[in-house]
C-alpha cells in the first residue's frame, strides 16, 4: 500500500532504527510507525493485509560503528581525529567512549549528529525507492545537508574588545610554539597580533570560549592579511573559513586594489579555501635556516659528545 515519506514520518522511522530494544513496524494505511509486542502482533489487533504492514530499514550496532568510523575518518581536526580513533580503538564501551569524546567538543558533537542523521536518512531513502519500484514509482532524491553551516550557527563573529588581546596572544604563542616544533620560524610570524585596528575580527563560540581571530593591515592598496588563527579544538569546522569570508565582506573594493595572505607550509591545505575565494597563488616562499637556536645546539652537542666526537667548542 502507498504512503508518502513525510519529515514527520522519517524522523520516527529513524527513532525506532536505533531503538535496539523494541520491535517496530511501518502502518501503511495509517502511515506510522507501530511497536510489535512481544508475541509478534501489532497492538491494535490482527494484521488486516498482508502488504499493510512493512519491516523498517535494518540498521543494527555494527551500522552505528561503521558511521562512526567514516565520521571519523572524514574529520579534518587531528587533535580530535586522534581522540576518536582512539575511542574507536576500545574493545569495549566503544559507543560510550565516543559519546564522552563528542561532549567534550559541543562543536564536534552538532556535526556528528547532522552527519549521522543525514547518512540514516539516505538509507531511509533507499529503503522506500526500493518500495517506490514495487508500486511502479519513480525513485525520490535528497539534497545533501551542509553540516558546516549547522556548525557556524554555534559561533559569533565579531568586532574584537579589548579583553581579546590576551586571548590571541596565548593562541598566538601557542600556536608559534607549535611550528617551532616543525622548525618553521618565518619572521613574520614573531610578531604579537594586532586586534585594535578596524580589520580584525573575532570567533567566539555559542559559550564564550574564544576561538580565534583574524588580523589584516592596509598597505598602499592592498590589505594584507597578517594572522589568522583558530584554537585546535576548533580546526576543521570552516571558522577559518568564515573569518575570511566575513573580513572580505566588510571591504571597499573601490578603495582596495588586493588582498594577500601568507601560508605556513604546514597549512598549506587551506590554500583549497583560498582558492574558492577567488585567490591565486602569487609566490612561494623558501627559507634555509644558518644560525641553530640554542637549544637545537645544545641537544646536538650533548648528542655528538654521547657518539664519542671530539668537542669543537671552546
Amino acid at each position: 500500500m502507498y504512503f508518502e515519506l513525510t519529515e514527520a514520518l522519517i524522523h520516527d522511522i529513524l527513532f525506532s532504527m536505533e531503538d535496539q530494544e523494541g520491535a517496530f513496524l511501518l502502518d501503511t494505511q495509517q502511515g506510522v510507525v507501530v511497536r510489535v509486542d512481544s508475541d509478534g502482533v501489532e497492538p491494535m489487533g490482527t494484521f488486516e493485509a498482508p502488504t499493510r504492514y512493512r519491516d523498517l530499514p535494518v540498521w543494527k550496532p555494527a551500522d552505528g560503528y561503521q558511521l562512526m568510523k567514516g565520521f571519523t575518518a572524514r574529520f579534518k581536526n587531528p587533535l580530535i581525529r586522534t581522540e576518536l580513533t582512539a575511542a574507536l580503538d576500545r574493545g569495549k564501551g566503544v559507543f560510550r567512549a565516543f559519546k564522552d569524546t563528542l561532549n567534550r567538543y559541543p562543536e564536534v558533537e552538532k556535526r556528528w549528529f547532522s552527519f549521522k542523521t543525514q547518512n540514516m536518512k539516505q538509507e531511509i531513502i533507499r529503503w522506500y525507492n526500493a518500495l517506490r519500484d514495487e508500486w511502479g514509482l519513480e525513485h525520490i532524491g535528497t539534497e545533501p545537508e551542509e553540516t558546516d553551516d549547522l556548525v557556524l550557527e554555534d559561533f559569533m563573529f565579531r568586532k574584537p574588545n579589548p579583553q581579546d588581546t590576551a586571548a590571541a596572544a596565548e593562541l598566538h604563542r601557542r600556536i608559534h610554539e607549535e611550528r617551532k616544533k616543525t622548525e618553521w620560524e618565518a619572521a613574520f610570524f614573531q610578531e604579537t597580533p594586532d586586534l585594535s585596528g578596524d580589520l580584525a575580527l573575532v570567533a567566539e563560540t555559542g559559550g564564550g570560549d574564544f576561538a580565534g581571530y583574524i588580523a589584516a593591515v592596509c598597505i598602499v592598496e592592498t590589505l594584507h592579511i597578517r594572522t589568522l588563527e583558530v584554537k585546535a579544538e576548533y580546526r576543521g569546522l570552516g571558522v577559518g573559513e568564515a573569518l575570511v569570508s566575513r573580513l572580505l565582506d566588510t571591504l571597499d573594493p573601490g578603495a582596495l586594489a588586493t588582498v594577500s595572505i601568507d601560508l605556513p607550509v604546514e597549512v598549506e591545505g587551506f590554500s583549497r579555501v583560498l582558492l574558492r575565494k577567488s585567490f591565486t597563488p602569487w609566490v612561494t616562499r623558501y627559507g634555509l635556516t644558518l644560525k641553530k637556536s640554542e637549544s637545537y645546539q645544545h641537544e646536538h652537542h650533548e648528542t655528538d659528545k654521547q657518539k664519542g666526537y671530539p668537542d669543537s667548542g671552546a
